[in-house]
């Protein structure tokens, strides 16, 4: 059975949260950089009458909402507030004011839904016990959810349960997805160094080619997934810059190579598994042909594990929300990451996707033509807010 009240609720503020969502994507800022972006945020929570704390590991801001009764009882919603180091090539009014700087993710949307969630709880208050919202920097690439965490968020604002929202292109406007387990993959960066020794393009044979040794690795490593990995298991290798050399210089023949990539997976035991593959093929590969090369493995994220009874919440708040019709409990997994995954590593509680098309049309994440779907504004926060309230529900 839906509930239609907070989105019709909701549907009243739709022109100025949309006002508010193309004012943020108009001045993107980059990770622990958005502090207009936090300015704004901590604006509009003080108009709504709401107790709010900003400098939260760094730029983050957490309100705090307390229901009609205290029944001991605490939960976090949170909403990420970066954007990209990416060139926007939209033309509409609102596109980006900066060079270089893009709201490619939506998370422009997550702040304003956020924003609207709190408003309407803050203005219900139709639940017992307080709501933590979390409006966080630094999701993309630079572990602001860990930096949060470290800053003392949970013992400061205690979550019984966390949630998240994030905005799916792959899905039509109005459905919500819930992956039960994993959700979204682990992120670890790879660096590779080759030395080689330079030379003449027209003399080979006196030289040591670092461009011949990183393709030689480039194609070893796509092999690991392959030979290496159960085909029931997922996993992802993918070298996507390589510098070498000038292409000014047609016939230098570079004394080094560099490769950068990232691995995905979702089992520790998986992700160990090929960064010790990666670490015994790069230095042999070279040796072989004489040059030497060194791996550097950062583990960026963790998997994104949602934890089975939140994750069963989530999918009956949706329902809730959009109609059962509506919901796709069974989400298939994405290889891409989620800092999230840190506060679900201390927290119980769920990752959704929400539903904005686009995908369609050959426009996903992180797409230099991508906007956010404004119409899903009202739909996302009503769900928001229904899982605070469904959480705390006395």
């Amino acid at each position: 059975m839906t509930n239609p009240e907070p989105i019709d609720h909701l549907r009243r503020w739709h022109s100025e949260l949309t006002e508010v969502r193309r004012d943020l994507h108009a001045h993107p800022e980059l990770g622990f950089e958005e502090h207009r972006t936090a300015r704004i945020v901590c604006e509009r929570l003080t108009a709504y009458g709401i107790e709010h704390h900003a400098g939260v590991g760094r730029t983050g801001i957490v309100a705090v909402i307390r229901g009609r009764d205290d029944n001991g009882r605490r939960v976090g919603l949170r909403a990420d507030m970066d954007a990209l180091p990416m060139q926007e090539e939209n033309d509409f009014a609102h596109k980006s004011r900066y060079d270089g700087r893009m709201h490619g993710c939506g998370h422009d949307g997550h702040t304003t839904m956020l924003l609207g969630a709190a408003r309407y709880l803050h203005e219900t208050r139709a639940f017992d016990g307080v709501v933590h919202l979390i409006f966080q920097p630094g999701e993309e690439g630079h572990a602001g959810a860990k930096a949060m965490i470290d800053d003392g968020l949970f013992e400061r604002f205690p979550c019984d349960r966390v949630f998240a929202l994030h905005n799916w292109p792959a899905l039509a406007p109005g459905r919500i997805g819930i992956t039960p387990g994993p959700a979204m993959a682990a992120a670890d960066r790879i660096e590779i160094t080759i030395d080689g020794r330079g030379g003449h393009g027209a003399h080979p044979h006196m030289a040591v080619d670092p461009v011949l040794v990183a393709g030689h690795i480039i194609t070893a490593a796509q092999s690991i997934v392959s030979r290496n990995v159960n085909p029931l298991d997922t996993a992802v290798v993918s070298l996507c810059s390589m510098q070498a050399g000038n292409p000014g210089a047609m016939s230098v023949i570079p004394a080094h190579a560099r490769l950068v990539g990232t691995v995905r997976s979702f089992r520790p035991a998986t992700q160990d598994m090929i960064e010790r593959r990666l670490a015994e093929l790069v230095p042999s590969i070279a040796a072989a042909f004489g040059a030497t090369a060194t791996l550097k493995y950062e583990r960026v994220y963790p998997p994104t594990v949602n934890h089975d009874a939140e994750a069963e919440i989530a999918a009956e708040v949706a329902e809730g929300i959009v109609g059962r019709d509506n919901v796709v409990r069974n989400l298939p997994p994405s290889m891409g990451a989620e800092d999230f995954s840190f506060m679900l590593e201390q927290r119980p509680g769920a990752f959704a996707r929400l539903g904005q098309g686009g995908a369609e049309g050959g426009c996903f994440l992180h797409n230099s033509r991508y906007d956010f779907n404004d119409s899903v504004i009202p739909l996302g926060a009503a769900y928001l807010a229904a899982l605070a309230q469904r959480s705390l529900r006395a």
